[in-house]
């Protein structure tokens, strides 16, 4: 099996989806008991599980911005930050959750293969 590059395009629209998720968490729980869950659930807790190992201030960010909706604006107002900042945090977020969701595909996939170093 090929691990698949978690490029900073497709990390970029999976935090789009789950902000959305977020937005809208208690529609997707209402709709889970109908319909069951949505592919969304996954990437939630795929990004939720790495996000776990971050420094303060990214995990902090990531809350932020993906699960309580804030804009960059919006956050760098209430943080007392200029956007640039946050914008340049975000961008270390951005790199920090491809390595580390890279480094998961990787167990992941040795663990599949029986491949241990």
């Amino acid at each position: 099996m090929e691990i698949r590059i978690m490029t900073l395009n497709i990390i970029r629209k999976d935090l789009k989806d789950i902000r959305y998720y977020y937005s809208r968490r208690r529609i997707f729980e209402e709709a889970t008991r109908i319909v069951g869950d949505n592919g969304v659930l996954a990437k939630v807790e795929k990004y939720n599980n790495a996000i776990k190992h971050a420094p303060p201030k990214l995990y902090d960010l990531y809350v932020c911005l993906y699960i309580k909706n804030y804009t960059q604006e919006g956050l760098s107002i209430e943080l007392n930050y200029t956007p640039e900042y946050i914008q340049m945090q975000n961008k270390k977020l951005l790199l920090f959750l491809q390595n580390a969701l890279k480094k998961e595909e990787e167990e992941h996939e040795k663990s599949n293969t029986g491949i241990h170093r």
